[in-house]
């Protein structure tokens, strides 16, 4: 196979992958202005998305067939700026989780929101490096992932997936112009059994 066949399979196995994805994204209204992303990791309604998106006023998920339902603030851990949701919805599509205690430097990683507004905006990086003694890591007291791509406003809640579309954390921040930071999966695992012990999607 040529290069350009390369390229073109691959191309094809990504936007399959982000499609999949969304399927597992809402958008999280909070208040008045606020939005963000946030990553169903449980079919009965659980969504996990950052704590400084849920934490103004009213809560509301916009579902991917257009539904815009209540949704109620179970927990929020502030040090691993995570919070967890729960919608009065049944069957939701969950996204499988990972691992991140095997990630490697130079593994590739899509990652989604809605920057800007933009509904289920994808942005394709490698992974720099996971721990809490990255250079790159501007709160050293955080074991973050560090991932060569651009995040902006919108994707924070969202999903950084691996090549088999399974969740490897929850986007967090920028560390400079081209570093985004994540939650790693395995730190939001921990935060979800200790919150709501339940089988998760996997």
């Amino acid at each position: 196979m040529n290069t350009a066949a390369l390229l073109e399979s691959l191309q094809e196995d990504l936007a399959s992958i982000a499609a999949g994805a969304r399927l597992s994204m809402v958008q999280v209204r909070s208040g008045r202005d606020g939005a963000g992303t946030g990553t169903i990791v449980a079919s009965d309604g659980q969504i996990v998305t950052n704590a400084h998106v849920a934490r103004h006023g009213r809560l509301q998920v916009v579902l991917q067939d257009g539904r815009r339902v209540d949704a109620t603030l179970e927990a929020v851990e502030p040090l691993l700026d995570l919070a967890l949701l729960t919608v009065r919805v049944p069957g939701l599509p969950a996204i499988p989780l990972g691992s991140s205690g095997q990630l490697r430097s130079g593994e590739l990683v899509l990652s989604l929101g809605h920057p800007w507004g933009v509904e289920g905006g994808a942005t394709l990086g490698v992974v720099i490096g996971v721990g809490a003694d990255l250079p790159e890591n501007p709160q050293p007291w955080r074991e973050l992932v560090a991932v060569s791509l651009h995040l902006r406003p919108g994707h924070s809640g969202g999903p950084p997936i691996d090549t088999r579309g399974r969740l490897l954390g929850i986007n967090t921040m920028m560390a400079g112009p081209q570093v985004g930071l994540a939650v790693p999966v395995d730190a939001v695992d921990r935060f979800l059994r200790a919150t709501i012990p339940r089988d998760l999607a996997r």
